[in-house]
């Protein structure tokens, strides 16, 4: 079972996972009034669907088939901005590698403050059933398809398992963090992000948590830019 990238950063800001401030929209002018209450001079105008891709996907007319715009992730620096991309995004479909040729209706907006990105990372929790364990992955190649890392850069890639009967310790964060080539602020930023990660997966019953990009901002924190969460449909009881 998925949730939409709104839906995951509501849990991530309720665990005390950072995310940038955003509103759910589903209409245009819910959008442009999204944009002036939320004070940035750039935000994000975000397709929801349940695919990954989106900032490379094409957004089809659904009547004429005839290509509306590209890409399903803008960025925006003023209200006519705001609205012009909702208007080319919500009620067309969003056509990504994940989706397949037949794409997905977008009808859910999510509208971001902007972010100063000094670094963009890959990370994601995951169910190694190999190994009996749960397993992060973490990458400085971030934003990008993580697929495409492992076959060209796979030392790129780095992993610590843990025990979920037991939770994420924090040297096994630390040394995911070191890694990544994170020191001081960024460095506990990221340790304090990935225990806090590591409970919602085990408390929510998560089969992965992808965040792609996670980015280390202006001031040396550890941000969730993107959030996709996936859950066991087995422990909805």
């Amino acid at each position: 079972m998925n949730i939409h990238e709104y839906q995951a950063k509501s849990i991530f800001r309720e665990s005390g996972v950072q995310v940038q401030e955003g509103v759910h929209c589903t209409t245009v002018e819910q959008a442009v009034s999204a944009y002036e209450s939320l004070g940035s001079d750039i935000v994000a105008v975000k397709s929801q669907i349940h695919a990954g891709g989106r900032g490379k996907g094409n957004l089809f007319n659904l009547d004429s088939g005839e290509l509306v715009m590209q890409g399903g992730v803008k960025v925006a620096s003023s209200k006519e901005e705001v609205e012009k991309f909702a208007s080319n995004i919500l009620g067309h479909r969003l056509v990504t590698k994940q989706t397949g040729p037949t794409g997905k209706v977008v009808s859910n907006l999510y509208i971001e403050s902007g972010c100063n990105i000094a670094h963009e990372y890959y990370l994601a929790l995951l169910v190694d059933r190999e190994e009996d364990s749960l397993l992060i992955m973490g990458s400085t190649e971030g934003g990008v398809d993580i697929e495409e890392v492992a076959e060209t850069s796979p030392d790129a890639i780095h992993k610590v398992w843990f025990d979920p009967s037991k939770g994420l310790d924090d040297r096994s964060a630390s040394s995911l963090a070191t890694s990544l080539g994170l020191s001081g602020n960024s460095h506990d930023s990221l340790v304090n992000m990935l225990g806090k990660l590591s409970s919602i997966f085990i408390d929510k019953d998560c089969s992965m948590i992808e965040i792609n990009p996670l980015v280390r901002n202006g001031e040396g924190a550890m941000v969730a830019l993107d959030a996709k969460v996936s859950f066991d449909e087995n422990a909805a009881f």
